[in-house]
């Protein structure tokens, strides 16, 4: 069995900060995101939740009534109706609901095991028993397992113990019963979080079988916070609610008083509270998040929380990590340097004087290398064949590993040759300079000298390292690396090239008013660097070292002019994140190392690594990255941006039909008029509605320019006061002329049934006019034709179709209580459509005038 070495340079943390860690990120083994813990739903459960619906229940209590009147072709009608919003909403439920299983299979935690010798990162939820699993540092760990090796390996049990104290781990023989808690246990439990050392261990049990599946941990009985726009909805609807049911009852009564006759009564109350139920709203909201979600996902981001994507169009910061993130995380070695200030770039044939830097670099790595810094020891080193027998297992053996520490940044790793095992070992070390420099003991000479090649290689936008070895006579090795009497052999600069995606991407971030800021833990010469090929300006940097001198006063004040912060330590992030937030900015926040799940956790919105980052990190986070690419961020911004957009369309839309639907409702009772419509036509509207703002408006592309405006206000609400002055325009301008025919059209010799008839076509016309004016907010109709929408070309053929099957075929006109229409009659509803159209559009200028004051 391979053992493993693991050396990522990124600061472990300590203990007692991983167990804070672990309790602000805990969310249980399993780790389902917010949109997809819900529990899957069978169809015939979708559709038990469908018959719940509100509006449903007075679609079936309208054809009680109509049956009890006699009326068995309208109650047939209304019958039907309400099987085509039962089959609407399934459908939009079931179309959720493969959402969200894309989500679950993307969701679940990461487990890297081997297999057929080979590691493999898989979802935590297939690793089976018998599977061998790679733990490391940060890691969740996804089932039971016994451990096989392990080196310093400690775990925190919280979860399943309430004791916050991590416990060691040792290997040994399984113990039949053993129970978490215990010190030097040789297993591991699923849904602890192994907080240091690395182990290979073989899995027991997983799910129901586990210690935390026999313990019945489950997500459903966490707290989370409602989402901002699920508060918001949830008073609109209360709101609407009331008011629609305080009216309903009102016309029931003054129905039956003024008119008599309470069933009739009954009906019309039906009508006016069918009217004015915004049942859509909820429905809406939650089509757009799950879909939004799967939008997200399909650029290779992650969404584990629904506020994130309401947020993601307010985000005004981006605090971004450079090694994978701006970069693309490829290590190469490109420059080496030696004590006396000899230099070689990588690509030449490398001088006999280099061999020896090259060879320990590789020693100090791992024989399996995971790390893209290690990787690109052995690539130089089988690159030049005389390195050959220098790497490990040609003729040593890996003896001992000393990981890296908060206070030491740097790892050694000591070799023996085969047989000579007490009788000498050889050891290699490698990490951060200054590190190197104090495990070396250096005077202030040749300290001073290392500085200044630092200095010079970082310039360059090089990464820099440096290399040691020792060698120890001793009969054991010792417990700490500082025991070794090292000699520093020279420094490795990496270069990691920026990713080509990444200057356009600054620039969109830069037009959409989102300030992009770089926090790495480089050298501040290489930090400029690489800002500099990013298209990044900065031309003063803030340091680890400066940032820990600072108040909170002067780092907020010091962040609204400086965007490089460069040697920073994983826990400095999130004074980061206050003092921006301390200005009143939308903090969007990457990080992947445990360390780095404070500020996730603390940002607007955090953004996890899912390639190199830890299992802590995601679960703090609130969306994933799942390639590490600083250019799905814009991505992810830029769908943020569209999704809210298009969810403002819709409510707006829903508002605005619903004002001429009531207020046709009531017309008749307050004037004295014949009855309009009843529980028949406003179901009719209903599903001409439901499909319109639930799938037309989700389908819409984004608005040009989306990515040039400046970030939204954070508070502001999704019905703003313009938007409401908006949504009200519209409805009453189309009341205005439906109500104006409906009481005209008489005069001109037609029929109460015909006058329905060209009313109904009047407004039916007219929320398709409501939907060309909402499908954009930024320019003209014409242009909103010209972007594709395949979704509404099908609506819009379904409406006209029905609703030319209602004017002209008798019996569908007879349950409707219309009469045939003349060419003349049958001209009006499009032209008056066609008139609201035009009006609203030259209105729509003076609109958004009006909101940018």
């Amino acid at each position: 069995m391979t053992k493993i070495a693991q050396t990522d340079l990124t600061v472990p943390a300590t203990p007692q900060g991983l167990t804070e860690v672990a309790a602000q990120a805990r969310l249980a083994a399993e780790g389902f995101n917010e949109l997809a813990r819900t529990q899957r739903r069978s169809p015939l459960r979708i559709v038990l939740d469908v018959l719940k619906e509100p509006m449903l229940t007075l679609l079936l209590a309208g054809g009680i009534v109509y049956l009890l009147l006699g009326n068995r072709e309208e109650a047939l009608i209304l019958l039907a109706f309400a099987c085509l919003s039962v089959g609407i909403t399934v459908v939009q439920e079931a179309r959720t609901e493969r959402a969200l299983e894309a989500l679950r299979d993307l969701t679940s935690p990461r487990a890297l095991v081997i297999r057929d010798g080979t590691r493999r990162r898989i979802a935590g939820r297939e690793v089976a028993r018998g599977d061998v699993i790679v733990l490391s540092e940060g890691d969740r760990v996804p089932a039971d397992a016994l451990l096989l090796e392990a080196e310093g390996l400690t775990a925190d049990e919280s979860l399943l113990t309430g004791e916050a104290v991590p416990v060691r781990k040792r290997v040994g023989r399984a113990i039949k019963g053993t129970r978490p808690g215990g010190e030097d246990l040789p297993v591991v439990f699923s849904g602890s979080l192994i907080v240091g050392g690395t182990a290979i261990a073989e899995v027991t049990a997983t799910g129901a079988k586990s210690e935390i599946g026999r313990i019945g941990t489950s997500l459903a009985a966490l707290d989370v916070e409602t989402p901002h726009l699920q508060r918001q909805m949830r008073k609109l609807v209360i709101v609407f609610g009331a008011v629609g049911g305080v009216v309903s009852l009102a016309v029931v009564v003054l129905y039956a008083l003024l008119r008599g006759g309470w069933l009739e009564g009954v009906l019309a109350g039906i009508a006016v509270g069918m009217s004015m139920l915004p049942e859509e709203f909820p429905m809406v909201l939650a089509v757009f998040m799950a879909m939004g979600a799967w939008r997200i996902s399909k650029v290779r981001v992650l969404t584990r929380r629904a506020s994130a994507i309401e947020t993601l169009g307010a985000a005004s910061v981006l605090c971004t990590d450079k090694t994978g993130t701006l970069t693309e995380n490829r290590m190469t070695i490109a420059q080496l340097r030696l004590p006396d200030g000899a230099q070689v770039t990588v690509g030449t044939a490398l001088p006999e004087a280099f061999r020896e830097l090259v060879a320990a670099g590789v020693m100090a790595s791992a024989r399996d290398p995971f790390d893209p810094m290690e990787k690109a020891f052995h690539v130089l080193a089988q690159a030049d064949l005389r390195a050959d027998e220098t790497l490990p297992g040609a003729g040593r053996r890996l003896v001992k590993t000393y990981a890296l520490s908060p206070r030491l940044l740097a790892m050694s790793q000591a070799w023996a040759a085969p047989g000579a095992e007490g009788q000498g070992w050889q050891v290699a070390a490698k990490g951060a300079p200054e590190a190197i420099a104090d495990l070396c003991r250096l005077a202030p000479g040749p300290r001073a000298a290392m500085t200044q090649q630092i200095d010079q290689m970082a310039q360059s936008g090089l990464r820099v390292l440096a290399v040691a070895e020792a060698a120890y006579a001793g009969a054991q090795l010792p417990p700490g690396q500082q025991d070794f009497i090292f000699r520093w052999l020279g420094l490795v600069g990496m270069a990691d090239p920026l990713r080509a995606a990444v200057p356009g991407a600054v620039a969109q971030c830069r037009t959409a008013g989102i300030k992009v800021i770089m926090i790495t833990g480089d050298y501040p010469a290489t930090a400029q660097a690489i800002a500099a090929q990013a298209g990044l300006a900065g031309d003063r940097v803030i340091d680890g070292d400066q940032l820990a001198q600072m108040s909170d006063a002067d780092l907020a004040q010091a962040v609204k002019s400086v965007t490089i912060f460069a040697r920073i330590m994983p826990e400095q992030k999130l004074r980061i994140v206050q003092a921006f937030k301390a200005n009143g900015d939308v903090v969007a926040m990457t990080g992947d190392g445990v360390n780095d799940a404070p500020s996730l956790k603390a940002a607007h919105i955090g953004v996890a690594m899912g390639g190199r980052g830890t299992d802590v990190a995601r679960e703090a986070a609130s969306i994933v990255l799942l390639d590490d690419d600083f250019g799905s961020i814009v991505t992810t911004i830029r769908l943020g941006r569209r999704i809210y957009d298009n969810l403002r369309k819709a409510m707006s839309f829903i508002l605005a039909v619903h004002v001429p639907i009531a207020g046709l409702a009531l017309m008749p009772l307050l004037f004295g008029m014949p009855i309009l419509f009843g529980p028949v036509h406003i179901a009719f509207l209903e599903m001409v509605i439901d499909p319109v703002c639930s799938l037309v408006f989700e389908a819409e592309t984004e608005e040009a320019g989306v990515m040039d405006r400046p970030p939204r206000p954070s508070a502001e609400p999704l019905f703003s006061g313009p938007t409401v002055v908006w949504s009200l325009v519209q409805g009453v301008l189309v009341l205005a002329v439906t109500g104006a025919i409906f009481a005209l059209a008489p005069g001109y010799g037609l029929s109460v049934d015909q006058v329905r008839g060209v009313t109904f076509a009047t407004l039916v016309l007219g929320i398709v006019a409501l939907i060309f004016v909402d499908r954009s907010l930024s320019s003209s109709v014409l242009t909103a034709i010209r972007r594709p929408n395949r979704t509404l070309g099908v609506v819009l053929v379904v409406i006209v179709g029905l609703l030319g099957v209602t004017l002209s075929w008798s019996p569908a006109g007879d349950l409707f209580g219309f009469a045939p229409l003349d060419a003349m009659a049958l001209a009006v509803p499009p032209v008056a459509a066609l008139a609201i159209l035009l009006v609203l559009e030259a209105l729509k200028p003076v609109w958004r005038w009006a909101v940018r004051r």
